[in-house]
């Protein structure tokens, strides 16, 4: 199992039997690069763990444990081992970050939990009460690929107490009822410094972080706060974009990137080079969504480039989720209809799009971070009144946010009209239609209904063929979601 995804961690692999418990890790090393070898262990080796992901308010939840314990490493996920042994699962409610967590004990102690947000991937399977856990659907045996399912973001499981949820990702406070017609000068203020803050956060690391720009509103403003935090340093952020030669998003990039003086790296790629890595872009994302694919192929593009470069790198994922940035939302004119579907949308990113901005990275041992998702973050977005963030037609949409940053960038990039990643890189020009022609009417009509609910198009079932191929036996309905539209 492990072998099937040491893509996710090149740089080192670990294990160890701890009573009827076999655990496994593959390591890239972004903190205590030196030391951190995983499993990590408490100082008696009585409990072992291993983690994918960071913890981003490590040295504070550090503070807070009561016992005078001893740290074999400096690495983030440490803290999670002696949290969890001092307080118990519960107190998983206390870290900031993205994490799936898999802890043993020599007394039979055992815990799988995974991030509120679902950041980070966790998949489980049973059979006959044997319990396995893997980052990736892939890392299964085929004979056991009928049982894996999504282990749920924000919970913990014990062999003794079954599945607890410790957090959600989405606080349950109400948004305001009565608020203002518009945001004032301190709400504004308040979403920007949140913002920063948890770009902030996120350059955590002994390696350099760089950022994925693609020209877009959401990747510009993540850029934008790091190459102010890395210059207090004295250093100069590193930022990638993709597109083939005439796409817009290209050009968006290198026009943010001029204007913040980043060390800007391209990836342009043909028609042709889309084509050829696409089987290799669906089994690496284990998905078959056309939008999530035709997204997935320039990332994938662009996360092998920018792998050559930093292993960390920041994204503005879940922008358009928080602050309703989706075209089809400009069909809601009711406050509370809009809240509902931003709850909806950020509760199922797990299977969606963070799924892709997972793989696409993990895919070249490069770890995607997204501040947008920082669980502080998405606390103020859904405090923030619904009805700030309406966009009848013909009105720009996610205005709170560009509103919030003005000054920061220039107008025409503040105010640059949203595109679908996928159109903008141009890769939905390069994939639909020929996909498409890779499927006949008759062998659409026949295979329609493998799948519930049914295939809704051509280039829909042209993917699912190739996961299939992949993936043979793993249920797509307790596996993955599926975007409203092809």
């Amino acid at each position: 199992m492990i072998e099937r995804i040491t893509h996710r961690g090149p740089d080192d692999h670990g294990e160890v039997q701890v009573g009827d418990t076999w655990l496994g890790h593959t390591r890239l090393s972004i903190v205590d690069v030196e030391s951190g070898k995983q499993p990590l262990s408490t100082d008696d080796d009585h409990f072992f763990l291993v983690g994918n992901g960071e913890v981003y308010n490590h040295e504070h939840v550090r503070l807070g444990l009561e016992h005078d314990t001893s740290y074999a490493t400096k690495s983030d996920n440490e803290v999670a081992l002696h949290l969890v042994r001092e307080k118990g699962p519960d107190a998983l409610d206390e870290l900031e970050g993205m994490f799936a967590f898999l802890i043993a004990g020599e007394d039979g102690f055992f815990m799988a939990a995974r991030d509120p947000v679902g950041i980070k991937p966790l998949y489980w399977a049973e059979s006959d009460g044997v319990y396995r856990f893997a980052s990736e659907m892939h890392s299964f045996e085929p004979d056991w690929r009928p049982w894996v399912e999504v282990f749920p973001p924000g919970h913990y499981w014990t062999p003794a107490g079954g599945l607890e949820r410790f957090a959600d990702a989405v606080p349950r406070d109400p948004a305001h009822e009565h608020p203002e017609a518009e945001p004032s000068e301190a709400d504004l203020t308040e979403t920007r410094d949140e913002l920063i803050g948890s770009v902030h956060r996120q350059m955590m690391g002994d390696v350099p972080v760089g950022v994925f720009l693609s020209g877009g509103l959401d990747s510009t403003l993540i850029a934008a706060i790091a190459a102010r935090y890395v210059a207090e340093r004295g250093e100069r952020l590193k930022t990638f974009a993709v597109g083939t030669e005439q796409s817009s998003d290209l050009a968006a990039a290198r026009q943010a990137a001029a204007y913040l003086d980043t060390e800007h790296h391209e990836r342009v790629y043909t028609a042709e080079e889309a084509e050829a890595v696409l089987p290799d872009v669906v089994r690496s994302i284990e998905h078959f969504d056309p939008s999530l694919v035709r997204s997935a192929v320039p990332n994938y593009l662009l996360a092998e480039m920018t792998a050559e470069h930093v292993k960390v790198v920041l994204t503005g994922e879940g922008a358009d989720e928080l602050f309703a940035g989706y075209e089809y939302l400009a069909d809601l004119e009711h406050p509370e209809e809009l809240h509902d579907e931003i709850v909806r949308t950020v509760e199922g990113l797990h299977n969606l799009n963070l799924q892709r901005a997972d793989r696409v990275t993990m895919a070249h041992g490069l770890e995607a971070r997204v501040p947008f998702l920082d669980r502080e973050v998405i606390a103020l977005a859904l405090r923030l009144p619904a009805q700030w963030k309406l966009a009848p037609p013909g009105t720009q949409e996610k205005m709170l946010l560009r509103r919030a940053f003005e000054g920061w960038l220039p107008h025409e990039l503040l105010y640059r009209d949203k595109e679908q990643f996928g159109d903008g890189s141009g890769a939905a020009d390069v994939l639909t239609h020929k996909l498409e022609e890779t499927v006949s009417d008759d062998g659409f009509e026949a295979e329609r209904e493998l799948v519930s609910p049914s295939f809704r198009t051509k280039e829909e079932l042209a993917y699912f063929r190739i996961w299939s191929e992949h993936l043979g036996g793993v249920r797509p309905e307790v596996t993955l979601a599926r975007f409203a539209t092809a």
